[in-house]
C-alpha cells in the first residue's frame, strides 16, 4: 500500500466521526494556535520597542560625569575637544543642562514644561525641524544670551501662532522666543511632549539651575553599527582623566533595548512552552483514540494480513493516519492562531490605543506545523506497533 492511499483511508477514516477527530484534534488545535498567537505577540511588542526607541534615538549616547575634585575633571571645552579628534565616529554632541522653573506667558497662565539647556546642535538631535523663527546659536551660548526655543504648545496655545519674537518669562525673568518647532505630538496640550522649551547650555546652568557645573552630554554617533565602539571610545577616554570608572556613566538606547529585546525573548520562549505543554496533550488524546481505533478495526487488520499485508504495512498505515490527524489539527490550529492575532491586535489598539500589531511570523507556523505533525507520529507509533504485531488468526477470531 502506497503512502498516497494511506492517507485517502486517513481522511476516509476522519470523515466517518467528524466528531471524535474534532475533539481528537482538540488538543493540538489550542496548542498550536496558543503558541501562533504568543510569538505573534511578542514580535508585535518587539516591533513597538524597536520604533519606540528608534524615534528616542538608539544612536545617542548619554554621559553623565560626577567628577573627581578639581584636579581631575572633564569640562565641556574638554568634551568639545574630544568630539572634534573622533569626529569620523560622532556626527553631533550637546551638553544638557536639566532644569525646574515656572513658565508664565502672554495670556498669564503658569506652566510646568521641561526645560532643557543645550546647544545648536540638540535640535539635529532629536531631528526636530523649526516651524518658525531660527535655533540657538553659538553667540547665544558663548554670552549667556536669555533666549530660547520652545514647542508647538507654546507656538500654537499660548501665543496662537505668533511665538517667535514675543517673551516668555521663566522664574520671572523675559527669555526672547526665537524659533518655534513643528508639532511632535497629535495633541497639543499642557501633556503633551510639545510641552518643552529649549535655551542655551550655558544660560541654563547659570540663570536656571544655579551656577550648576555641567557634568551631562549627549553624543550621536554615526550608524547603529558604531554605538559599541562609541561607548568604548567615551570610556576610555573618561578613564584616563579619572583612572577608574566609579566617577561617569556612559550609557545608549541601543544597549537597554537589547537587554529588553533580550527579556522579550525568554519571555516569549517561557510562554510559547507553556502552550505547547497542550501539544503534548493533544498528542496523548491521538494515541488514546489510534489504540482505541486499533480495537475496533482489529478484524480488518487480522483480513488485511490474512490477504499479505505486512507488519510493515499496517504501522504505516496508522503511523499515517495519526500525523494526518495531527497535522490537519496543525493547520486548524495555524488558522486559529492567525485570527486570534489579528483579533488580539484590534482590541489592544482599542484598548490601550498603541499600536502593536500581533504579527505570526513564517517560522512560528512552520515550526508549529512541525511539532504537530511530529507529535502525531510519536503518539501514533505505539498503537501502530501495536496494531503490526496482532496475530492474524486471533484478529479474525475478533468480533
Amino acid at each position: 500500500m502506497s503512502i498516497w492511499q494511506c492517507f485517502i483511508m486517513a481522511f476516509k477514516s476522519l470523515s466517518t466521526s467528524k466528531m471524535r477527530s474534532l475533539l481528537t484534534m482538540l488538543g493540538i488545535i489550542i496548542g498550536v494556535g496558543a503558541v501562533i498567537v504568543i510569538m505573534a505577540l511578542g514580535n508585535g511588542m518587539t516591533v513597538y520597542m524597536n520604533d519606540s526607541f528608534a524615534a528616542m534615538g538608539t544612536t545617542n549616547i548619554s554621559v553623565n560625569i560626577s567628577g573627581r575634585g578639581s584636579s581631575r575633571t572633564v569640562d565641556v571645552d574638554d568634551m568639545y575637544e574630544f568630539y572634534d579628534e573622533n569626529s569620523d565616529l560622532f556626527n553631533y554632541i550637546s551638553p544638557t543642562v536639566s532644569a525646574m522653573a515656572q513658565v508664565r506667558g502672554e495670556d498669564n497662565e503658569i506652566y510646568t514644561p521641561s526645560i532643557m539647556g543645550v546647544s545648536e546642535q540638540y535640535l539635529d538631535i532629536k531631528d526636530y525641524d523649526l516651524s518658525s523663527g531660527e535655533n540657538i546659536r553659538y553667540l547665544d551660548i558663548a554670552q549667556n544670551k536669555k533666549v530660547c526655543v520652545v514647542g508647538a504648545f507654546y507656538d500654537h496655545t499660548v501665543y496662537s501662532g505668533n511665538a517667535v519674537g514675543q517673551n516668555i518669562k521663566i522664574n520671572g525673568e523675559n527669555y526672547l522666543i526665537i524659533g518655534a518647532v513643528e508639532e511632535q505630538d497629535d495633541k497639543t496640550d499642557e501633556n503633551s511632549i510639545d510641552n518643552f522649551i529649549y535655551v542655551p547650555y550655558s544660560t541654563a546652568a547659570r540663570y536656571l539651575a544655579r551656577n550648576t557645573t555641567i557634568s551631562s552630554y549627549t553624543l550621536v554617533v554615526n550608524s547603529d553599527e558604531n554605538v559599541s565602539q562609541g561607548i568604548k571610545t567615551i570610556k576610555n577616554r573618561l578613564y584616563e582623566t579619572f583612572n577608574s570608572d566609579d566617577y561617569y556613566n556612559v550609557s545608549s538606547l541601543t544597549e537597554i533595548l537589547d537587554i529588553m529585546n533580550e527579556m522579550m525573548d525568554t519571555m516569549i520562549l517561557i510562554l510559547a512552552a507553556i502552550a505547547a505543554i497542550s501539544l503534548v496533550v493533544g498528542g496523548i488524546g491521538i494515541m488514546n483514540i489510534m489504540l482505541v481505533s486499533v480495537t475496533e478495526r482489529t478484524r480488518e487488520i487480522g483480513i488485511r494480513k490474512a490477504l499479505g499485508a505486512k507488519g510493515k504495512h499496517i504501522r504505516t498505515q496508522f503511523v499515517v493516519e495519526a500525523a494526518t490527524t495531527s497535522a490537519l489539527g496543525g493547520i486548524i490550529g495555524i488558522l486559529t492562531g492567525i485570527g486570534l492575532s489579528t483579533a488580539v491586535s484590534k482590541l489592544l489598539q482599542a484598548a490601550m490605543e498603541v499600536d502593536i500589531t500581533a504579527i505570526p511570523t513564517a517560522t512560528s507556523i512552520f515550526v508549529s506545523f512541525g511539532i504537530s505533525v511530529a507529535i502525531g507520529i510519536i503518539f501514533g507509533y505505539l498503537p501502530a506497533n501495536k496494531a503490526a504485531k496482532l496475530n492474524p488468526i486471533e484478529a479474525l477470531r475478533h468480533d
